[in-house]
């Protein structure tokens, strides 16, 4: 069956400006190229209701100059008058967060300033850099109330600088598998689809002028966001069916992070996403275990993408990721932090013996992930005293009796394991038992990838690699399932597993890439430090959303190689998470539930700082019965179980087409030329400013910079070889971010051989964690330290260390001899005759390249050149060559597959 030529919808307004006269806000928003722009009127005269309209118009440069014009000319105090506007330009943006309103009229919030993350397939990733509020009505109908300002400052205590994420043409709510299984849609399955859904007075293509009936055209798709992930879906309810999609910007809070992986040359994007679930939402010890809907705390979809950037086509490249999950323990539980405990006491809140809480959560995640669905559960098993062990047996219950109705095949995997335990113990090693777990884990999941096997991996196969899961398809791999990961805050615990699955997972998605003889990565190698980084990162961010404050134990802590000075770093991140929970966390709580539009305020409703707990809030069968009851034993929804181990949410169903908004257009319009969008040829390009070359580089940040040491970044290094610390200071992003820039202007950083030195009290393969900023962001180097001296002696590197060879201090005779000659000869070059040029020796490049004088004067050194000629052979290696990168592949002769093999058993056999 053929596949539609299919791309992802790119948005058509990025470029926001907001006009203002004393009845309306027009607020006009334009592509990159700004060569099509859409407006919007919103009304100031009403005081507390929201009117917007949108003419769903697409204007031109010159439209749009001209109704501002007229809008400046005619919001005049008095006609032809020239020195009042009657049209103000009040902010630029780049982005609608969205509407809210508390007691009086509604604000608008937009995105200000902006900062590029992340770049999947061409598809960027930016994070939110400001905002601004701005409130919509006039001051002259405005409705004052006391309370207003209180609910203001509790709204922006939300920090919308501190990650959030928003992409103008990839959907962040779904992972990579989702997307690119919507692109790949039967086109035959569509069409019907589409004559049936017509009947029923639904379109499922938008009928904007363009035919959907013959041409060549490509089909521009749009899915609907998953809301679970989505933080300003509450925001935007109030104009989602108002205004055109262009407009809706949705946002998800989590982290976004992306590092090069350079393999000789070859640039590999290692990309990291979390999105925080909007659904249950809050902080530690005020949001625990689960709501009557199954959705549970601090429940965060990490998902690692791999790809390789040489070619960015989501079509014609290679493209890897596998998913995972975190969440608090799907039962009914709390813990009492009245007490001012370290550690409060766990109580279990309700009693469900039919496990219809965990049922409602486990039903979400086969919808979304298929089977089988994971559990490791890190919670201790021993204790003197019952605390974490509650948990375990009642979640051990509840999988048990949830199992009782499933086909054994698709039945829920419980994996307890006493991370702690083993820990403290000197004779086990966690990270090994963790990758054990984890070999079992990705073989039962398996991972996605968008290609088919390597012909690399047929005639040299590996054990491992015939042992994995997921779902083949004639077009890569599927992860059927997920593991789910938890312990008691799903923190430091969790994210130090994820870290070892995650490993055990890259290697198998660089295997499937071809980038590896074997799916397997050791520690201290270049690609495992910059994976770990990542982790580090993602890890510190969740723990200071949920926990208030960084990770206290990180991997290095488990590996037991942590210098002691990081023992006091956990003290001081502890004391910090427990002054968070204690005094500050139930502010967040509330900043957080006004954000998300769990609580509205209204006249005559007790106000937020008044409630005695947010309880009713989230738990909405406390306020009413449902009409609906589920069942005990069939506890998952209709048509779930018939699809495994697919996920229910990718399967090619009708209900999941009219998730789609499906539109065609000409292979080279704007709205899906990804090409355009992501090297924009419009506008100026600046190196310093390049996204690729800014972000985290394995070769120029963590491999040694001495020569004659192996570039694979799968080398094992000694820890005296290491290029970069991974337990460098994070709290210097910004300013790490800021050196980095300015790193080609600055002076070169010291020696490895003198920063090891400063530091000999250290042990180990830490030296160099101490220091204040990362090797990587040290053009300026700043040390703590007082043997500055030491360090300023060993600068200057031998040129034996630089070169490879002794270089004499001073050159002989015949070589200033040479040289001067040299620089005479520079000095001339223009003062030749040009009618002597034709007669000057032949080269075997004259025939080739053809420089041609064109100034009139003489010391110009301006030429025409002659594009030289190519014969046919060459033309046509040229062509398969653009063919091949658009995914356009030859079929390989007989004497390709002899010459492959010849060259496999050469080399390998």
């Amino acid at each position: 069956m053929p596949v539609a030529a299919a791309a992802p919808l790119i948005s058509s307004v990025q470029k926001l400006v907001l006009y203002e006269t004393r009845a309306r806000y027009f607020l006009v928003g334009s592509n990159p190229a700004e060569t099509k722009y859409r407006v919007l009127k919103i009304d100031r005269t009403e005081p507390k209701d929201l009117v917007i309209i949108d003419d769903k118009h697409v204007y031109t440069q010159q439209e749009v100059r001209e109704l501002l014009g007229r809008l400046d000319l005619g919001n005049r105090t008095k006609m032809g008058q020239k020195g009042s506007s009657g049209l103000s330009r009040a902010v630029s943006a780049f982005g609608i967060v969205g509407f809210v309103r508390f007691l009086e009229g509604y604000y608008i919030v937009l995105i200000t300033k902006r900062r590029k993350m992340a770049d999947i397939g061409g598809h960027a990733i930016y994070k939110i850099e400001d905002t601004n509020m701005i409130y919509i009505p006039n001051d002259s109908v405005r409705v004052s109330h006391p309370d207003e300002a209180r609910y203001l400052r509790i709204f922006q205590n939300v920090d919308l600088s501190s990650n959030f994420y928003f992409s103008y043409s990839y959907d962040l709510s779904h992972s990579l598998q989702y997307n690119l299984t919507v692109l790949r849609m039967p086109l035959e399955t569509l069409k019907t689809e589409t004559a049936q859904t017509r009947q029923e007075s639904f379109d499922i293509f938008e009928d904007e002028g363009l035919s959907t009936q013959g041409g060549c055209g490509v089909f521009g798709i749009c899915s609907k966001p998953y809301e679970k992930y989505v933080w300003n879906a509450k925001l935007l309810e109030a104009v989602r069916t108002a205004v055109h999609r262009d407009w809706l910007l949705c946002i998800i809070h989590g982290f976004c992070g992306q590092s090069k992986l350079l393999i000789y040359g070859r640039p590999i994007y290692v990309t990291l996403i979390a999105r925080r679930s909007s659904k249950f939402a809050g902080t530690r010890f005020l949001k625990r275990g689960a709501n009557c809907e199954g959705d549970v705390a601090n429940e965060v979809e990490t998902e690692q993408i791999l790809y390789d950037a040489s070619v960015m086509s989501f079509s014609a490249g290679s493209y890897s990721s596998y998913v995972q999950v975190r969440g608090s323990v799907p039962l009914y539980w709390s813990q009492d932090i009245s007490t001012m405990m370290p550690k409060p006491p766990i109580t279990l809140d309700q009693a469900d013996p039919y496990a219809h809480v965990a049922a409602l959560h486990f039903d979400q995640m086969l919808q979304r992930f298929g089977s089988p669905i994971i559990i490791l559960n890190l919670v201790k098993e021993r204790e003197k005293r019952k605390h974490e062990r509650i948990l375990s047996e009642e979640l051990v219950a509840a999988v048990t009796y949830l199992n009782q109705f499933l086909p054994p095949e698709h039945a829920i995997i419980y994996i307890p394991w006493d991370m702690a335990k083993y820990t403290k113990s000197k004779l086990c090693n966690v990270l090994d038992r963790l990758n054990v777990i984890a070999e079992s884990v990705v073989k039962k999941t398996g991972f996605f990838v968008n290609r088919p096997d390597s012909y690399c991996s047929v005639l040299r196969p590996d054990e491992k690699w015939n042992e994995l899961g997921g779902c083949v398809v004639s077009t890569g791999r599927l992860q059927t399932g997920v593991l789910r990961t938890n312990c008691v805050d799903c923190l430091d615990r969790t994210n130090t597993a994820q870290f070892m699955v995650g490993k055990c997972a890259l290697a198998y998605q660089l295997y499937s890439l071809g980038l590896i003889d074997k799916p397997n990565l050791q520690f201290d190698t270049d690609a495992v430090r910059l994976f770990e980084e990542l982790y580090e990162d993602h890890g510190d961010t969740l723990s200071l959303q949920y926990g208030g404050s960084q990770l206290v134990h990180r991997v290095k802590t488990y590996r037991k190689i942590a210098p002691w000075t990081q023992h006091s770093k956990d003290i001081m991140q502890t004391l910090s998470r427990y002054y968070s929970n204690a005094f500050s966390d139930a502010d967040r709580q509330d900043s957080i539930n006004l954000f998300l539009g769990v609580f509205k305020p209204a006249e005559g409703k007790p106000h937020l700082w008044e409630l005695p707990t947010d309880f009713y809030l989230h738990h909405k069968n406390t306020l009413g019965l449902s009409q609906t009851r589920q069942s005990y034993t069939y506890w998952w929804t209709t048509g779930v179980l018939k699809h495994l181990p697919l996920p229910f949410d990718e399967v090619t169903c009708t209900e999941n087409r009219r998730k789609l908004t499906v539109k065609k257009f000409h292979k080279y319009e704007e709205e899906i030329d990804i090409h355009n969008e992501f090297f924009r040829p419009y506008e100026l390009s600046s190196f310093d400013e390049t996204f690729c070359l800014a972000m985290t580089n394995s070769t120029r940040d963590f491999m040694p910079k001495n020569v004659g040491i192996d570039p694979s970044p799968f080398t094992v290094r000694k820890p005296d070889e290491t290029g970069k610390s991974v337990l460098g200071n994070k709290n210097n992003r910004e300013e790490t971010v800021l050196q980095r820039k300015t790193a080609a202007s600055a002076p070169p950083p010291p020696s490895e051989e003198a920063v090891s030195s400063s530091s000999e009290d250290d042990s180990g393969t830490d030296k160099e964690d101490e220091g204040a900023v990362s090797q990587r962001s040290t053009p300026v180097k700043v040390t703590d330290t007082g043997d500055n001296t030491k360090i300023t002696e060993n600068v200057g590197q031998s040129t034996k260390d630089v070169y490879g060879v002794n270089l004499s201090d001073i050159p002989s005779e015949d070589d200033l001899a040479i040289y001067a000659r040299f620089v005479q000869l520079g000095q001339s070059q223009h003062k030749q005759d040009k009618g002597s040029q034709q007669f000057c020796s032949k080269h075997p490049l004259d025939k080739v390249i053809n420089l041609i004088p064109i100034s009139s004067f003489s010391q110009d050194n301006i030429y025409e050149v002659q594009p030289p000629r190519a014969d046919r052979k060459s033309i046509e290696i040229f062509h398969a060559h653009i063919q091949a990168g658009r995914g356009n592949m030859q079929p390989l002769g007989k004497d390709d597959f002899l010459m492959y093999r010849e060259y496999i058993r050469n080399r390998y056999m």
